[in-house]
C-alpha cells in the first residue's frame, strides 16, 4: 500500500477517490493490462447485420410509431479542446526558417476561403491592420494562423470542437454544437415535441456552451417547432486516475501534491448512467453534416432506433416468460438460446445438455438481462480507430466487441493479421437501452471489463509521466452489454479530426436553407 500525507488524504477525499482505488491503479501500472484475444473480425453475416431496403423501412416505421411514447435522449461526448485539429498549423508557427512546409499547411491555405470561419478570420485580421489576401499571397502564414488560434484572435486553439464554426449557410453560421441541436430535432422529439440532448463538456468550457445555447435556442425552437431540453455534465473528479513516473512511483507536482489525470472517455460511463431515458443515441461531437445532407443520417438513426425497440421487445418478452416460468412449452428454451446465439451473438462455451433446467434458465436470464446497444458500423475506409471483432472471453465464451488497436498485441503476427483483416470501422453511432424489463436502470459499472484500460506516456512540467485511462466508453466500458452490429452507409460518418477535414465536400459546400421537415 502506498504511503500518503495528510494533504494527500484531503485531496483524495475532495475528489471522492478511495485509497483502495489508488492502490488498484498503482497495481495496474506495475502489472499492465492484458491484451484482448481476437477470435476473428466481425464481418457481414458473421457478426454484422445488413438491412435490406424493406427491413430498413420496417425499422424506421417502428421507431416513428413508438418513439413519441418513449423518453428519447441524445448523448454527445464533447469534452476537451480542439488543439489536435491544428497540429500542423502550430508546427508551422514554431518551425525554423529553412524547415520544409507540411503539405497539409498548403492545403489549408489554398482552401482558406472555403472555411465557414473565413470572414470572421478576415475581419479579425483587418482589425489588426492586416490584409488576409496579402499575407497569403506573400506566404506570410504565421500571422493568419496565430489570429485563428490565439486568445487575442478567434481562440480556436483554446475552444472545444463543439464551439468551432463548421458550416456556412450564407446568412448564418453553425457550430458543431448547433448541428447536433438541429439533428436532434429531426429524430429525438417526444409526444410533447421536447428534444432532449445531453453534452459532456470540460468544466472550463461549460459556460461557453451554455451562453451559445441561450443565444440560439429560441430561433431553433421556432424553426423546428420543438422545445429543447439541453443539459451538460463534466467528467466526475472521482473518475480521475493517479499519475506515476517512469518507475511507477507516485508522481507529485512542484508543490508536492499528488498528480491526477482525467480517466479518458471511459469516465463518461458515470455520466451516461446518471441519465433518465428509455432510448439513448450516442454520437461524437464532430460527426455532423450541413442541413442538406442530414436526410441520410436521420434515416439511419431512426432505423437503428427501430432495431433497438425490436430487439428490446423480444428480450423483455423472453425475460418475463422466464421469470414467470412460462417456458414449459416444448422448444421455448431452445428458441431463446437460438435468439441469443444467432441474433445477439452470445455464444456459450458449454453445450445445452450439460445444464440442469434451473441452471439453464438462470444462464439465459443472466445473458438477456443486460444493457443493450445497437452499433452502426461503416466499411473500413482507412480512418484511425477501432472496429468490430469476435473476442475470446476469460470464461471461454466468445462475444462481439468494439476493439481499439491499443487493446491488441500487434507484435503477435496472428493478432496483427486478424486485426488488419477487419472490414468495418466503428464510427461511434450507437443507440442504447440502459433500463431493464421492469423499468429500472442497470448499474452500468457491473457490465464493464476493468481489464480493458490502457496506459499512455505523457509530459508534465518537462517530466515524463505514465497515465492510466479507464476502459473506453464504447469499448471495455460496454464489454458485457448485449451488442448488435449493423452496417450503415459511409455517408453517415463525416468526422472532423483535423481542420482540413472541413474542406471535404460534405462540409465545405454552402447551403442557404434549413433542412425541411417535410
Amino acid at each position: 500500500m502506498a504511503e500518503f500525507t495528510k494533504e494527500d488524504y484531503q485531496d483524495l477525499k475532495r475528489k471522492g477517490i478511495s485509497v483502495e482505488t489508488v492502490d488498484q491503479q498503482l497495481s495496474r501500472f506495475r502489472e499492465g493490462f492484458p491484451y484482448l484475444q481476437i477470435a476473428k473480425p466481425a464481418t457481414l453475416e458473421d457478426g454484422i447485420l445488413k438491412s435490406g431496403k424493406e427491413t430498413l423501412n420496417d425499422f424506421i416505421q417502428l421507431y416513428q410509431s413508438r418513439a413519441k411514447s418513449e423518453r428519447v435522449l441524445k448523448f454527445v461526448p464533447a469534452s476537451g479542446a480542439a488543439t489536435r485539429m491544428f497540429k500542423y498549423l502550430y508546427d508551422f508557427i514554431e518551425k525554423k526558417e529553412n524547415d520544409p512546409v507540411n503539405k497539409s499547411v498548403d492545403k489549408f491555405v489554398s482552401g482558406l476561403s472555403q472555411f465557414a470561419f473565413y470572414n470572421e478570420l478576415k475581419s479579425s485580421l483587418k482589425n489588426r491592420g492586416l490584409d488576409i489576401e496579402e499575407l497569403i499571397n506573400s506566404r506570410d502564414f504565421a500571422p493568419v494562423f496565430k489570429c485563428l488560434l490565439n486568445k487575442d484572435g478567434l481562440k480556436y486553439g483554446y475552444l472545444p470542437k463543439g464551439l468551432l464554426t463548421f458550416h456556412n449557410y450564407g446568412d448564418h453560421l453553425h457550430t458543431a454544437f448547433e448541428e447536433h441541436l438541429v439533428e436532434g430535432a429531426l429524430y429525438c422529439r417526444d409526444k410533447n415535441d421536447i428534444v432532449r440532448i445531453h453534452f459532456t463538456v470540460s468544466p472550463e468550457h461549460q459556460e461557453l456552451f451554455e451562453n451559445l445555447y441561450n443565444e440560439i435556442k429560441e430561433a431553433h425552437e421556432k424553426k423546428y417547432g420543438v422545445k429543447f431540453s439541453v443539459s451538460f455534465s463534466t467528467q466526475k473528479p472521482s473518475t480521475d486516475t493517479i499519475a506515476v513516473d517512469t518507475d511507477n512511483n507516485i508522481l507529485r507536482d512542484n508543490s508536492g501534491r499528488l498528480v491526477f489525470r482525467p480517466g479518458g472517455h471511459g469516465a463518461l460511463l458515470e455520466n451516461l448512467a446518471s441519465l433518465d431515458a428509455d432510448i439513448i443515441f450516442i454520437k461524437n461531437i464532430d460527426n455532423v453534416v450541413p442541413d442538406h445532407l442530414k436526410d441520410e443520417s436521420v434515416k439511419y438513426k431512426k432505423a437503428l432506433g427501430g432495431m433497438l425497440l425490436s430487439f428490446r421487445d423480444r428480450i423483455f418478452y423472453y425475460l418475463n416468460a422466464l421469470e414467470n416460468n412460462n417456458v414449459n412449452e416444448d422448444g421455448v428454451l431452445e428458441e431463446i438460446k437460438i435468439f441469443l446465439e444467432d441474433e445477439l451473438f452470445t455464444v456459450s462455451p458449454w453445450g445445452i445438455d450439460q445444464w440442469t433446467p434451473d441452471a439453464f434458465k438462470k444462464y439465459l436470464i443472466s445473458k438477456l438481462n443486460r444493457p443493450l446497444r445497437i452499433c452502426g458500423m461503416v466499411k473500413n475506409a482507412g480512418e484511425p480507430g477501432g472496429g468490430p471483432f469476435w473476442v475470446k472471453n476469460s470464461d471461454g465464451s466468445v462475444s462481439l466487441q468494439i476493439v481499439e488497436s491499443s487493446q491488441v498485441n500487434l507484435s503477435n503476427p496472428l493478432m496483427k493479421k486478424l486485426f488488419n483483416a477487419s472490414t468495418h470501422f466503428n464510427p461511434v453511432d450507437l443507440v442504447c437501452s440502459i433500463k431493464n424489463h421492469k423499468g429500472n436502470k442497470y448499474d452500468l459499472s457491473r457490465f464493464r471489463d476493468a481489464n480493458t484500460g490502457f496506459i499512455s506516456n505523457k509530459f508534465m512540467e518537462g517530466r515524463k509521466l505514465r497515465a492510466l485511462e479507464l476502459p473506453g466508453l464504447w469499448n471495455g466500458a460496454m464489454a458485457d452489454w448485449n451488442t448488435v452490429f449493423v452496417e450503415v452507409p459511409l455517408s453517415t460518418f463525416n468526422p472532423v479530426k483535423t481542420i482540413n477535414d472541413l474542406l471535404r465536400p460534405q462540409h465545405s459546400a454552402q447551403q442557404n436553407n434549413y433542412l425541411s421537415l417535410d
